[in-house]
């Protein structure tokens, strides 16, 4: 388990282990989102063994499957609407933790500036840079709505 802290609230990992949940919890995470689609994993790493384990050891837990290459808005409002309903410290996942990151930056946009959120993720190998203008739009859309 590699996780990688983009705010003082949400971190990001490549693929997690049903035997990761109990760390994460104890690291103080207190919600799951898995934004990894089922096609893409084995049957023990599926949403609904994830979920189990990890409402058993007291995490919320949310799925926001995120196709690589095919992102939606619908996937960035349930990125925001996830984190706003966690109790606590997110830890998202996918593959590798990059469409974590993108997903969470734009689901951020208009709480920071762009140039924070991208920065952020850089520090961890997450280029996002191209993203800057997609950000700066939706966050204008927020303003202005």
């Amino acid at each position: 388990m590699d996780i990688r802290p983009l705010s003082e609230t949400y971190a990001v990992s490549p693929q997690i282990a049903l035997e990761d949940l109990e760390a994460i919890r104890d690291a103080g995470y207190r919600a799951v989102i898995d934004n990894r689609p089922d096609a893409e994993i084995p049957d023990e790493l599926h949403t609904g063994a994830m979920r189990a384990q990890a409402e058993a050891l007291g995490l919320a837990f949310f799925a926001n499957p995120v196709i690589g290459g095919a992102l939606t808005m619908q996937n960035v409002t349930a990125q925001a609407e996830a984190i706003a309903a966690a109790p606590g410290p997110v830890l998202a996942y996918c593959a590798s933790g990059n469409r974590s990151s993108i997903v969470w930056a734009l689901s951020q946009a208009g709480t920071r500036p762009a140039a924070e959120l991208i920065a952020a993720a850089a520090q961890h190998g997450y280029q996002l840079a191209h993203l800057a203008p997609q950000i700066e739009a939706l966050a204008a859309q927020k303003s202005a709505s």
